[in-house]
């Protein structure tokens, strides 16, 4: 570069800083981001839900949320807090490897483990842990998944606990072998057996579903081994045993409890219960198995190249474990309570329809809602498409029950992700539904 060059580059570069106001030499960060206190954590109204970033950018509909924290219906929402760190995170860049690091050091001390990292959500979580247990630190093995071609390949799990999501293990190159009985699974633990997976649903539920109205529940598969056993199954083989509770929470106890039970790692959600980025979890653990799925996983090229964790989500997640740890777990859901109890109260006097606050499997209160066909017209497809097609739009989970030809119905409303005020738009929107189909019939 010439001397000219180098000095038109140099005054450039003056020019520049002075109108981002710098001085060179003397440089004074700009302000980062900030959310104005009346941005987030309001609740949605009429107008809010018609007029919003999502209607004017793409024409599609937000939703009142009265379900779980369900990915495919928008997942859970975030505090200022998280997203004001999440846009003071996008001001600057750092090395991410330090970062993930850092993070993994951080979050395994805010939840009680010897080691964790950051991951692309819950399932991703699966597919690294899994790949840990298949590869250790072997570097010829992480780059032959997903295909392993040693002997220690096969994840055992019970066959009562058989979900979807148990493809994640396949998808890292884990063969599944199921197994009936406790006899059957000690017959089948072997040279063979890379790692035990274990779905932490309630044992009184013990199938991957959200939480039940306790009164509906189904009872639990009479084959379901305690998880406590399937670990000190797995301790005595010396195999892995990998714990998804990226649904879990709550019951708080959950994570301590398999913690203590000695499981070797576990797999969380970031954006569900701890209220971080939806497409965040935590993978945490035993130190080697971490330092395994590390490998596996972004900025290294092998199976989890793509399960990338943006730096603003990282901190975002951190920001949530942060606030995660500090907080009233027994009052926040409380407040769910009352909104559950708020919308059965503004549901009585419908004819046929039977409104009533109940706590469900995981513990905290619903509204439950039943009605006989006969009597209302309304089933699952009919009562989705009019709260979908009306306004404002709601989503809840409707079920069926069939006893001697009465078909009822049930539906409930669930209030832990929306915010107060809004399970009044819920309730308005479901008594304009049950009594516009009753005064039809």
């Amino acid at each position: 570069m010439s001397t000219i060059d180098s000095a038109l580059n140099r005054r450039d570069f003056l020019t520049a800083s002075a109108a981002l106001g710098c001085t060179f030499g003397n440089t004074r960060a700009m302000p980062p981001s900030r959310l104005a206190p009346d941005v987030a954590e309001q609740p949605n109204s009429d107008a809010s839900l018609a007029d919003n970033i999502y209607t004017r950018l793409l024409g599609v509909r937000p939703h009142l949320g009265a379900h779980e924290h369900i990915s495919r219906l928008g997942g859970g929402r975030m505090s200022r807090d998280v997203l004001n760190a999440m846009a003071e995170a996008n001001e600057y860049f750092v090395d991410m490897r330090e970062l993930n690091a850092a993070a993994g050091r951080r979050a395994a001390e805010l939840l009680g483990a010897e080691a964790a990292m950051i991951t692309a959500g819950g399932f991703s979580g699966m597919i690294l842990g899994a790949a840990a247990c298949l590869t250790g630190t072997d570097e010829v093995k992480v780059a032959a998944l997903p295909h392993p071609t040693w002997e220690r390949r096969e994840c055992l799990i019970q066959t009562a606990q058989k979900f979807d999501y148990d493809r994640a293990y396949r998808a890292a190159g884990a063969t599944i072998v199921y197994a009936d009985t406790k006899a059957d699974l000690e017959a089948r633990v072997g040279s063979s057996t890379a790692f035990i997976a274990i779905l932490s649903a309630s044992e009184r539920q013990g199938i991957f579903a959200p939480p039940f109205a306790a009164l509906r529940a189904p009872p639990p598969s009479p084959h379901l081994i305690p998880h406590e056993e399937l670990i000190a199954m797995g301790k005595r083989a010396g195999v892995p045993v990998l714990v998804d509770m990226a649904s879990d929470l709550p019951p708080w106890p959950q994570l301590d409890r398999f913690i203590k039970a000695g499981a070797d790692l576990l797999v969380l959600s970031g954006g569900k219960a701890i209220g971080g980025p939806q497409s965040s979890g935590v993978l945490l653990g035993r130190r080697d198995l971490i330092d395994a799925a590390r490998l596996n996983s972004t900025p290294n090229d092998n199976i989890g190249r793509g399960m990338k964790v943006g730096k603003e989500e990282i901190i975002g997640l951190i920001v949530a474990l942060e606030r995660h740890a500090k907080t009233d777990h027994t009052a926040d859901m409380e407040r769910w309570n009352m909104r559950a109890r708020r919308i059965v109260d503004r549901l009585q006097g419908i004819p046929g329809l039977t409104a009533i606050y109940t706590l469900n499997t995981a513990g905290y209160g619903d509204a439950d809602l039943t009605w006989d066909e006969k009597n209302i017209p309304l089933n699952r497809d009919s009562l989705r498409t009019a709260l979908t097609n009306g306004s404002p739009r709601v989503e809840l989970e409707v079920i069926v029950t069939q006893d001697r030809g009465t078909t009822t119905w049930h539906a409930t409303a669930r209030t832990r992700v929306l915010r107060d005020g809004e399970e009044l738009l819920v309730a308005r929107r479901l008594r304009e539904v049950f009594t516009g189909a009753k005064r039809a019939s």
